[in-house]
Order: C-alpha cells, then structure tokens, then sequence
C-alpha cells in the first residue's frame, strides 16, 4: 500500500478546501511518513489546523502504515496541553496516568495525560545497556533481534491494548545516542513463508508486565514468579492482528522483558525460554526485525512521532544518562483496539 500524499485541490477534493497537511514518505524506510503543514510554521497553529482537519492526521497514519514525524514542534514544551489536544485526533480516550498505577514522579506534574520518560528528576528513566558488541560487524547500530533487545508494543500486557502513542521530544539526546527503532509488523506478516504464516494464524500469546517475575531474563537466572493481583495477571493476545481500520495484518508481539516466560511465550506450545514456543518467538523477532522492516529515528528536540501500537513494536537505545539530559513525553490514545475486544472490561484497573 503506497503512501499517498495528500495535496488534493479544492477541485478534486468534492469542492472541499485543499488540506494544509502534506505528507511525505518517511527517508531510509518502507513505511512512515514526515507530515508538512503548508503555510504554518507554528505548532500551535498546526494543532488548531489538524483539529479543524480532524481526520487527516488519522488517515494519514494508516496510509504510512503506523508511523509520522512532525517536526519543529516546539509549542508543546510551552503548553504540554497541545499534546493531549492532538492526541485526542487519534481515539477517544488519552489515558490519564493518575488513574493506571504508574508512579507519580514519571507523571507530568499539570498534565496527567503526559508520560514522563526522562533522566531528569523527579522522572527517572534509566537508558538500556549497550548492545554486546555495541556496534555491528560494518560498524553500524544494531537493530535486529537478538543483538538488539528490548523490542515491544506498549502496554500489551493489558487487555484491550492501547491504539497509538504520540512520543515528543522536549530535550533530545544528541545524535547517535537515543535512538528510537520501529519495526513493522505488517511488512514482517506479508513477507513470512506460508509455513510460518500457517503456524502463527490463530496463534495466541501470553503479554506480561516486566515487574511480576516472568520474562526471559527472570526465568533464565531462577527467579521465582512474584505473587500477583488479579489485575496484574499476564494476559492474551493474538499473534496475527488484523487492524480494526485498514484489516491489514499484523504481528503483534514482544520479546523477552514483555511476554510471559513461564507459562508461555504462547498458548498450547511448550513453554519456556528453551520451549518450542521460545524458539518459535525467537524465529520471528529475528524475521520481524529484518533491516528491511526497521525504521530507526534519530531525535530532534521537538520532534513529535506517532505510532501505531496494533502494527509495530519499538525499542530504545542507549544514551549517556550520566552527562546528558534527556526529557520525553508520551500520551496514550484508546478507543479502537478491534472487535475481539468489544464490551471488555480494562484488565489492568483494580476490581
């Protein structure tokens, strides 16, 4: 599905005005575009004018296959409010962070609906480890599973899942540190073998949180599972997701710190790291982060990606935590996560 850029004429667009918002395929990459708003150099304005356009940012999401930049907007880091209006263009809900357990000091202080994912107190968020070795043969970042680790999708532990994320930089790291990688899932799905596409239709996996004792690395070094509340129970999710808007396919899974390793990685396969089901996992991450299917963005202060949680998983890299301050906001839009979840109640909130 080829990107299309939208520059309709009020001619070709059913006497509509032509649409500010121009967007370009992503550059080194085979899905994800970099969205241009004609005649606005203020985010701000960008904002009023996506909110007056208010399916276009949306549309424009799928078109790219789950990933946009917008760049240069700074407006945010002085009303962080701007964020969450914009995030309301993607679904019907933003989650607040007040309501969902996660600890205060990584919630924005004015806006519950921001995600704190900084070094700078009272935030703190440590950068993973360097890959080992940190760098490729030809001397490149790592990028493929199982040299690089730490590949996920938000909150798949939860049942229904989150739709998008919306990820601002107000203090970037520096070049070549910091990174972001996407890897997408719809490419990986359409280029499996029909062996491999037979063996995960249907398929289901087992999503844990990384605080309860079930990863890969838990499992590996002897760890017992830790007592958990109902809420906190690994949950369920298919292997295959079709996309409630475009019915894509998608993969839909993580990798050692997010699924469940003990009863698991999926449902009705020998469980374990050295299971059937782990190889099997290990078979696919390698395939799902294949070079041809990951997109690695260097950040800018004030960039704005958007993401499409049902169709890519992302990982982080590392940055120098002890000399370089880095700040990063996240908001978390729900509303569509397909019609498997339809009328379920929200696993993650205490009964």
């Amino acid at each position: 599905m080829p990107l299309k850029t939208n520059t309709t004429d009020a001619g070709g667009n059913g006497g509509m005005p032509p649409s500010r918002f121009h967007v370009q395929p992503m550059p080194g990459a085979d899905f994800g575009g970099m969205v241009e708003v004609a005649g606005i150099a203020d985010a701000r304005a960008a904002i009023a004018a996506a909110e007056a356009e208010p399916d276009t940012l949306p549309e424009a999401l799928n078109e790219a296959r789950g990933l946009l930049l917008l760049r240069g907007m700074r407006a945010i880091s002085e009303d962080p409010e701007l964020l969450v209006r914009l995030s309301r263009l993607f679904g019907s809900e933003v989650e607040d962070y007040n309501q969902t357990l996660v600890a205060k000091n990584n919630v924005h202080q004015d806006v519950p609906e921001i995600f704190m994912v900084s070094n700078v107190p009272p935030a703190y968020k440590k950068p993973p480890a360097r890959p080992n070795p940190p760098l490729t043969e030809d001397g490149k970042l790592p990028t493929r599973f199982p040299h690089r680790r730490g590949w996920h999708t938000d909150q798949s532990y939860r049942r229904p899942p989150p739709d998008i994320s919306l990820f601002y930089a107000k203090k970037a790291s520096p070049e070549g540190q910091g990174q972001t990688l996407f890897a997408n899932g719809i490419l990986a799905y359409n280029a499996l073998s029909p062996d491999l596409k037979a063996r995960v239709d249907g398929l289901i996996g087992i999503h844990a949180s990384s605080t309860i004792g079930r990863t890969e690395y838990a499992v590996r070094a002897g760890e017992p599972p830790k007592d958990i509340q109902p809420h906190e129970a690994p949950q369920r999710q298919p292997v295959v997701r079709p996309h409630p808007v475009t019915g894509e396919k998608a993969l839909y899974m993580c990798e050692a710190g997010q699924m469940d390793w003990v009863d698991g990685p999926f449902v009705g396969l020998e469980p374990g790291p050295d299971g059937e089901g782990g190889k099997l996992l290990y078979e696919l991450m390698r395939h799902y982060t294949r070079p041809e299917f990951v997109y690695v963005h260097e950040w800018k202060d004030d960039d704005l990606v958007i993401w499409d949680n049902r169709s890519l998983v992302h990982a982080a890299t590392w940055y120098d935590a002890e000399n370089i301050q880095r700040v990063m906001w996240r908001t978390t839009v729900r509303g569509n996560p397909g019609p498997e979840y339809a009328g379920e109640k929200r696993s993650w909130i205490p009964v």
